[in-house]
């Protein structure tokens, strides 16, 4: 996929609703920050300060297995299109809440519009890329915010998501459920071409099961909203919703009616590296001293990943 290719059935503009959506992180983005989190154990290099991408929507839960794990790091976050929450007073000190507990997600680190250049040692950013609509230039921006040997561990939703929801709605004559997701295989393509280094990829399927269409429906609402840039923008009816739920109810039920009704996830998880800058060989070159040092040092000291 070039960059001008970018999604190209995604809306801009509900993308950016959809980011400044409240929290908190819905139930599936919470289970894939703990997948990636485990991911984690593959990794060797020295993480001293790492960015949490759009840490309400990457889940807080998550960003605290991230943390428990570099618990000597500095953490920050990156809004990347979050309105940030209101701050609410102090409660007093016999408020239930502060010795009761309230059952909140952790506080958001630290927040940065911007992180300095090469300035982080990770980034981690959940859930994230397949809802942006420009990859190429967020890629762009965790490239310039790490420093030599810094990575990035992100996830995401993969084409196959929804399959069957798909089929159901092109049968019926409708517009798409949902945007188009890029392929894994693509997403690696992307991150050479950001001057990223030794990408891997991964992918798993993931199948939710509910006991009635009304359940599953909720789930997605949870999940964010349709973001297709053909998508139906007048108001349903009652009787359209009505019909969607018995079309569910009757095509969504892999094992035949009485068994549960399934939706389909493609969970695309990844990894890479910022390497060294190549230095241009030519028939004379000019080479900087600081550029030379960073050189020099980077073969003395080059950790890697496992």
């Amino acid at each position: 996929m070039s960059r001008s290719q970018q999604p190209p059935t995604l809306d801009p503009r509900a993308a950016a609703r959809s980011a400044a959506r409240p929290g908190p992180a819905p139930w599936l983005h919470e289970e894939v920050a703990r997948r990636m989190a485990e991911r984690l154990d593959w990794i060797t290099l020295p993480v001293r300060r790492w960015a949490h991408w759009s840490p309400r929507h990457g889940g807080m839960e998550g960003h605290a297995l991230v943390a428990a794990r570099f618990p000597q790091a500095e953490a920050l976050g990156v809004p990347a299109g979050e309105v940030p929450p209101p701050s609410a007073p102090p409660r007093p000190w016999w408020h239930p809440a502060r010795w009761a507990g309230t059952g909140q997600p952790a506080h958001l680190p630290p927040m940065l519009p911007a992180p300095p250049e090469g300035s982080l040692d990770m980034v981690w950013a959940n859930m994230l890329l397949h809802r942006v609509a420009d990859p190429a230039a967020l890629l762009a921006d965790w490239h310039r915010a790490l420093a030599i040997n810094g990575f990035v561990m992100f996830s995401g939703l993969g084409p196959d998501t929804l399959r069957s929801l798909r089929h159901l709605y092109t049968r019926l004559g409708w517009p798409p459920p949902a945007h188009e997701f890029t392929d894994m295989h693509d997403w690696g393509d992307m991150l050479l071409a950001a001057g990223f280094a030794e990408p891997v990829m991964a992918m798993e399927r993931l199948t939710l099961t509910f006991d009635s269409a009304e359940r599953a429906l909720q789930e997605l609402r949870g999940l964010g909203r349709n973001l297709h840039r053909q998508r139906f923008h007048g108001l349903r009816t009652a009787a359209w919703r009505q019909r969607l739920l018995a079309e569910m109810d009757a095509a969504l039920r892999p094992g035949g009616p009485g068994t549960p009704l399934a939706l389909e996830f493609e969970l695309i998880y990844g990894h890479a590296l910022k390497p060294a800058a190549r230095l241009p060989v030519t028939q004379e070159t000019a080479i900087g001293i600081d550029t030379l040092r960073s050189h020099l040092r980077q073969r003395r000291t080059g950790p890697a990943v496992d």
